[in-house]
């Protein structure tokens, strides 16, 4: 497989990714300052997850400059990391629905454990 397909793929996952968490933001309830402060949760949910999901795709594209081919080790392996980042948007929403608590900020860290572990499984033999 050309590596260009598994870029584009990964691309799109990651457009679909975001446009599902912008779908999750709501205008204000009134037209005051106040009323957009009362969304800061939500707000601050988005933008963390974007610059999460930013940083994957970086990542993502570095690392495929340097790949010349691409073999079924490599698809899972991105199929694995795609799988716990579409959970980010999941994360995101619980977070802003419900703050700091315990479950939502352990959801999200758990998605970066899972990474850590799939960067663990993927290092060179």
């Amino acid at each position: 497989m050309h590596k260009g397909r598994l870029e584009a793929f990964t691309d799109g996952v990651m457009a679909i990714i975001i446009t599902i968490m912008v779908l999750e933001l709501h205008e204000p309830a009134g037209p005051g300052l106040r009323d957009l402060f009362a969304l800061w949760p939500v707000l601050i949910s988005y933008v963390l997850s974007f610059i999460y999901v930013g940083i994957y795709w970086s990542n993502h594209h570095h690392m495929f400059q340097a790949v010349t081919a691409v073999d079924g080790r490599a698809l899972w392996a991105n199929l694995h990391l795609l799988f716990w980042l579409l959970l980010l948007p999941f994360c995101a929403g619980w977070i802003a629905a419900d703050g700091l608590a315990r479950g939502p900020v352990s959801c999200s860290g758990s998605i970066s454990s899972w990474r850590r572990w799939l960067t663990w499984c993927c290092r060179p033999a």
